[in-house]
């Protein structure tokens, strides 16, 4: 059997429908594997109860998935912010972080969390980005043991500056694995922000190959796959050169044409990409 991408799709894209019935399109439309928002299921994610988590992971068995992972990671509870001078709001935030780990532990084995969070990570309250970016990374070297012991990973994804500040290139989001030296801390790619990227994608992928532990896709503009101009072939054919063994995953910021459109015209727009490789 030759080469064969695993595509998930991020489940904010179904707003509205309930989490059994959107497990359900998302595996009737191609797809293998389901990447939660975590502000979808609960306010605060922490007060998510055992019960509800194994029905989720159990609605996600039954309906053919397999969970991917979590991303924007601090949309709730409000207030949160890793990287601030605040020494009590700093650890609560941290600590938010921590029981993410267990959540992602609790809906599936093998999760990826994907630590974008621009809002959450840049400079405040006088800070330069240098001290930002130090807490940011004393940050994630004081969570891996847990997400080890729990066999989650961390993913560091580099934003543009017209999000954040601290790590704004594939390049510095590999250093700070480097830094970290954890299984647990990795980085991934994205194809909507690494827009300031000044290296051509597919060899940016391939020099940051061996720490890149998932990929988004997505148009530049922050549509669905198929819907701007962006090449995807070039990245996906490093990937499959390279034997990539993560998910694809689609993360679509417009939702106006509704979920049954983003999944199904991205999936089939990548998979024409994907037969000529």
């Amino acid at each position: 059997m030759g080469y064969r991408f695993r595509h998930s799709i991020c489940n904010e894209v179904y707003q509205g429908w309930d989490f059994d019935k959107a497990a359900r399109h998302i595996r009737e439309t191609g797809y293998e594997g389901i990447e939660i928002a975590p502000f979808t299921l609960a306010e605060d994610p922490a007060t998510i109860p055992a019960g509800a988590r194994a029905e989720y992971r159990r609605i996600i068995r039954d309906e053919g998935l397999v969970f991917a992972g979590l991303h924007w990671l601090m949309v709730s509870p409000k207030g949160l912010h890793v990287t601030t001078p605040d020494g009590e709001l700093r650890a609560r935030s941290w600590e938010h972080i921590v029981n993410l780990i267990d959540l992602c532990a609790d809906l599936g084995p093998g999760g990826v969390m994907v630590f974008g969070s621009p809002l959450q990570r840049g400079t405040t309250g006088g800070s330069t980005r240098e001290e930002a970016t130090k807490r940011y990374i004393d940050g994630l070297a004081a969570v891996a043991p847990h997400a080890e012991q729990r066999g989650v990973r961390l993913l560091v994804e580099a934003l543009p500056s017209n999000q954040t500040d601290v790590v704004l290139s594939l390049d510095e989001a590999a250093s700070i694995v480097a830094r970290i030296s954890s299984p647990a801390i990795r980085t991934m790619f994205d194809t909507h922000n690494a827009v300031e990227e000044a290296a051509p994608h597919a060899e940016l992928v391939e020099k940051h190959f061996g720490v890149i532990g998932h990929v988004h896709v997505n148009e530049t503009g922050g549509g669905h796959c198929g819907t701007g101009d962006y090449d995807f072939a070039p990245v996906l054919a490093t990937l499959k050169r390279l034997d990539y063994k993560g998910w694809v995953s689609l993360e679509a910021f417009d939702f106006a044409p509704g979920a049954e459109r983003i999944a199904s015209e991205s999936l089939r727009h990548l998979e024409s990409i994907i037969e000529k490789l």
